[in-house]
């Protein structure tokens, strides 16, 4: 993932509620001795409103009823009752006392509990016999309404924040605030975005569509970037799935089929919610610094259909960023026995650090579900028929839809936010930090008056044997979003070879129904070929390899490119597109006394020529099943990286025309599948299979992709050179498990550091046909293939080092008589991540 993501939360700092509550209560449980004391039963006094201390031994109570008592419980310590003197009842040090007397069965029974002969797990066990009989799937088809709303607020405020610097000029924005109910900390309410939709389904046929009939926010609607990065920030999830996915993490659900290993549990209570009785479970983590919950829920004693459930992550999960994750849900009754989810509430506290002061983000996702209508077919034409969630008149609903559309009535801090971002978004001060944190998120400088970006800023900088240092500055069109066209452009000077070099490039959305698109280009430049071996023709990018500043071995392999192209892009079904182009290369070495693509050519002077002019027509078929993309300009945001990726390339040489000099084709695959492997954390795996028909020279055979800088790049060989192996045919596969600090938290000397394990195996064959190895033998590296075994490597490696390291010990498995063959080397990589 990229930094920008994690940006944003940063963003909403600057950038610059909840329903009135009649009884609050908060504050630290602890023993004798004032040690915290963690997972105690905390109630208010004759109801079933209730939670649990964290890690930490704190607690945060709030209910819309008033009640007077509070009653705090915990294994081996007499049960307390607390007064409460005012409505609202924060800081309050609550003391356990010892006590050698039995409780009674409601009493939250704390540590390890036994697996055999526990009631709660026998009634788990019926929950998971009938968790595909509940809700929706009980009904041929279903329809129903959800209105989601998601707020960004600024938590943590005391006098100092208010008072420093970064915020004068902007104290008005400090005249509303209020207290989560959570964790009872003061908030400021900075953005809100609101969502109003129609859902369908047919359980028969196994479809679902989704119409968005109207979306609203506060000050940011043209900013895709942060609508993107709430919607995967707050992707949908399950809770009878049995593992729910966070912010790229796999956390364990509570009603999992694996949670006995998972969890204690705690039959703590029965009583009726409404008219039907039910059960009242407690779970909490078996072990620390996994990703798990704790909390409680209320299960029906016949249907065993959850009624409501309350899930908080645990302190001591293996998570970044994120101090507090915690989730509502509540479930309306129908016909006796059918339970349908109402209202799906979800918190999470954004902060650099899990320390109990420290300041942050919260983010609030409020989901309501109402109007359910079952049993009406639908043709699966229907289905196949999707409403355009970019229709500018979804962004544009006047107040009454709202009004009318609105599940549940916005508060008056919420509906104050839309005043206060259109009162920000006219200081200046506000503007300046803005566009600081837009710049370090997207890389370009916007210059409005222009409608022109400057950047990337990421790229000013590089260096590579052949032009020593290098600068390069570029620009592209920019006035909105969704622009239906883009133009782009680079030039760069290297102080070396002291020439100056460029990049353009241009698209065009030609119709927006069938994303249409035509493109094109030119580059002059050097590059580093061979990182890939599925061919790519991008004018504009740049790898890494090209202007690495460290690398290991004579990284001098470098290649003078001019390239230019014309394509035409379409996707005729949704997430499968199809590109048509051709292209014209010329290439040659950038170092030609250290390194020759000479070839054999009779017709050349000496019968050896060293530079390529090749044009080729390419066809190029791209299936993302699972992929989600936000806008409907001619360059959409991805929403998510959990989806796998299928391509087919055929390229098809011309000899003869333009005066290109080779007849050949080449068809290549490749497969790319991201794996949530349960609670063990991710697999990534990527399978490349190719094969070029006829005689072709050397920049254009298939190079394994070897890796001589210092970072970690996946689907490279960091123990290959470039160039070491060369190939007409080959398969290949890499695959790479983050464990996600599986395997560390069980390390009682590891476990505190929240270190993530990462292994990695790859592999490649191939061959280099004689007529190949013939055509090439001018050239002055060694043309050698994988042919006699498979080239394999694998690494070891850690993450999460100090929250943004990862470093990997990379070891090489075969062919180790290649001359200088490196049989191990270390690579890393920064970044910021969940």
């Amino acid at each position: 993932m990229s930094v920008r993501r994690y940006l944003f939360p940063i963003l909403l700092l600057f950038a610059c509620q909840v329903l009135w509550s009649q009884t609050k209560a908060g504050g630290l449980v602890v023993d004798a001795s004032g040690d915290p004391v963690a997972f105690a039963n905390i109630l208010f006094a004759g109801s079933s409103e209730g939670t649990i201390t964290n890690d930490d031994g704190r607690f945060y109570l709030e209910s819309e009823a008033v009640w007077d008592t509070l009653v705090v419980s915990y294994i081996g310590y007499a049960t307390r009752r607390i007064v409460l003197e005012q409505r609202v009842n924060t800081g309050l040090r609550i003391e356990m006392e010892e006590s050698g007397e039995e409780l009674d069965e409601v009493v939250v029974y704390m540590g390890r509990q036994p697996k055999k002969d526990n009631p709660a797990i026998d009634i788990l066990r019926k929950i998971w016999e009938k968790k595909r009989r509940n809700g929706v799937k009980l009904f041929d088809q279903y329809a129903y309404d959800t209105y989601e709303k998601i707020e960004f607020d600024l938590n943590t405020i005391d006098s100092s924040l208010m008072e420093s610097r970064v915020f004068r000029g902007l104290e008005f924005i400090f005249e509303d605030l209020d207290t989560s109910r959570i964790t009872g900390k003061t908030y400021l309410p900075i953005f809100l975005n609101e969502k109003f939709s129609r859902v369908y389904g047919d359980n028969r046929i196994g479809e679902e569509r989704t119409d968005v009939l109207g979306n609203k926010n506060s000050g940011f609607s043209n900013n895709q970037a942060i609508i993107a990065f709430v919607q995967d920030l707050y992707s949908e999830y399950d809770i009878y799935d049995n593992y729910l996915k966070f912010f790229d993490k796999s956390f364990t659900s509570p009603l999992s089929t694996t949670g006995v290993d998972t969890y204690n549990y705690v039959l703590a209570d029965s009583a009726f919610l409404g008219d039907k009785w039910c059960y009242n479970i407690i779970y909490y983590p078996r072990r620390k610094n996994e990703l798990t919950f704790k909390g409680d829920f209320w299960v029906n004693d016949t249907t065993y259909a959850v009624a409501r459930i309350n899930l908080a992550v645990t302190r001591s999960a293996n998570i970044n960023w994120v101090k507090e994750i915690y989730i509502e849900q509540e479930f309306d009754v129908l016909s006796d026995s059918v339970f349908l989810l109402k209202r799906d509430y979800m918190l999470s506290d954004f902060a650099l650090n899990k320390k109990e002061e420290s300041r942050g983000v919260y983010g609030k996702r409020t989901t309501v579900y109402d109007n359910y209508v079952f049993n009406r077919p639908r043709g699966r034409a229907f289905y196949k028929g999707e409403s355009d969630p970019f229709d500018p008149r979804v962004f544009n609903r006047d107040d009454a839809f709202w009004s009318a559309n609105r599940l549940e009535a916005l508060n008056k801090d919420e509906r104050g936010i839309y005043t206060l971002l259109d009162t920000l978004r006219t200081v200046p001060k506000f503007n300046t930090y803005y566009n600081l944190v837009s710049i370090l998120g997207s890389g370009y400088v916007e210059i409005d008056k222009w409608n022109l970006d400057l950047g990337n800023i990421y790229s000013v900088f590089g260096y590579n044997d052949a032009e020593g240092v290098r600068l390069r500055g570029g620009a592209r069109t920019y006035f909105g979003q969704n622009d239906p066209w883009r133009l782009e452009g680079y030039m760069a000077y290297g102080f070396l070879d002291k020439k100056v070099k460029y990049g353009i490039s241009g698209k065009w959305l030609l119709d927006r129904k069938t994303r249409l698109i035509l493109s094109g280009g030119n580059r002059r430049d050097i590059e580093q070929l061979g990182l890939s071996l599925t061919a790519t023709n991008d004018v504009l990018g740049r790898s890494v390899a090209s202007s690495a500043v460290f690398t290991v071995g004579n990284n001098n392999r470098l290649t003078n490119i001019n390239l230019s192209t014309l394509a035409v892009d379409i996707e005729p079904l949704e997430n499968f597109r199809i590109r048509f182009g051709g292209s014209l290369r010329t290439l040659r070495s950038a170092l030609p006394d250290v390194f020759s693509l000479d070839y054999l050519d009779p017709e050349a002077p000496g019968g050896v020529a060293s530079e390529v002019r090749q044009f080729d027509l390419t066809t190029t078929l791209i299936y993302t099943p699972g992929k989600e993309t936000i806008g409907y300009g001619v360059e959409r945001r991805d929403v998510n990286d959990t989806y796998s990726t299928l391509l087919l390339h055929y390229t098809q040489g011309l000899q003869g025309f333009l005066e290109s000099d080779f007849d050949y084709r080449k068809v290549q695959f490749s497969y790319s599948q991201p794996w949530q492997v349960g609670g063990m954390g991710r697999l990534l795996s990527t399978v490349e299979v190719g094969k070029t028909f006829g005689e072709v020279p050397l920049v254009m055979l298939n190079v394994v992709p070897g890796n001589q800088t210092l970072f970690s790049i996946y689907n490279t060989f960091p123990n290959l050179d470039f160039y070491e192996f060369v190939t007409d045919t080959y398969a290949s596969l890499h695959l790479e498990h983050n464990f996600n600090g599986r395997l560390f938290s069980r390390i009682p000397l590891l476990r505190d550091w929240n270190l993530r394990e990462i292994v990695g195996l790859r592999g490649v064959w191939g061959q280099l046909s004689e007529a190949n190895q013939l055509l090439n033998s001018p050239a002055n590296i060694p043309l050698q293939a994988p042919d006699d075994s498979i080239y394999w490597e694998y690494s070891v490696g850690v993450g999460n080092i100090f929250k943004i390291f990862r470093i990997d010990f990379n070891f090489r498995g075969n062919y180790l008589d290649n001359p200088d063959a490196r049989a191990f080397s270390v690579t890393g990589a920064f970044g910021f991540h969940f």
